[in-house]
């Protein structure tokens, strides 16, 4: 590791997303599979049980690390697909 990922730096986005062409081709096929009608369904369906739910102050660490865990992956998928979308 060189001294530029150590530290803080090694914590600033990229000015791409890792994997290049992979990564690119991966962003279109999901952009193109919550394009189509079952694909708006389930992500409003994933929204709505990660993004649009609150837990209240007496959960526990566990339950909202794993709630934290869940809208972190929407949320990947989310950005994959818009992504897609732009082209990049």
């Amino acid at each position: 590791m060189d001294s530029a990922e150590t530290g803080w730096d090694g914590l600033a986005p990229s000015s791409a997303p890792p994997g290049g062409a992979e990564s690119a081709l991966l962003a279109r096929q999901t952009a193109r599979l919550f394009a189509s009608p079952d694909g708006v369904a389930l992500l409003a369906h994933l929204r709505s049980i990660t993004l649009d739910r609150c837990l209240g102050p007496h959960s526990g660490e566990s339950a909202l690390r794993h709630l934290e865990g869940q809208r972190h992956l929407v949320l990947h998928l989310l950005s994959l697909a818009a992504r897609g979308r732009d082209g990049r």
